[in-house]
């Protein structure tokens, strides 16, 4: 049994192959993750059902995992009708996941149309489908070193 609280397999094959510089989407119920990928991406589904499972959950396991460099979320372009209401309440729920990991990493928002970009670079190496419900709930993870 593994040691990590990652245990999926396909997923676990997926970031072993990965290295330095990739990038993982941990997508919310919303994204549109069979459009929106990187030519090198891979597409795993875990939206069992509405809320299962969720962002948060599935980044604690993958922080578990890999060595990250960099976590972003898709940030709201001051034109959308949300941007009035401030952070999404998601956001505080992620960063308290990376502090939890023991990471100092602090959550950077890209800005819609950016965050497309970053996804669709031949970097994207795999893209986690999930069903959380939040609005403005994707996180894109880059993948750092292991130095020990």
């Amino acid at each position: 049994m593994l040691k990590t609280s990652l245990i999926h397999p396909e997923i676990l094959r997926i970031i072993a192959r990965a290295g330095h510089h990739s990038k993982i989407l941990i997508a919310d119920g919303n994204y549109p993750a069979s459009t929106k990928r990187g030519p090198n991406a891979e597409l795993v589904c875990l939206n069992l059902a509405p809320g299962v499972l969720t962002v948060a959950q599935v980044l604690r396991a993958l922080l578990s995992a890999v060595p990250v460099d960099h976590v972003n979320t898709m940030g709201i372009p001051p034109d959308d009708p949300y941007a009035q209401q401030g952070e999404p309440p998601v956001w505080n729920e992620f960063r308290a996941v990376i502090a939890e990991s023991g990471s100092a990493l602090k959550l950077e928002p890209i800005l819609k149309w950016d965050f497309y970009k970053h996804v669709e670079s031949p970097d994207h190496v795999l893209t986690i489908q999930t069903a959380d419900q939040a609005l403005w709930g994707n996180v894109l993870l880059t993948m750092g070193c292991r130095i020990a």
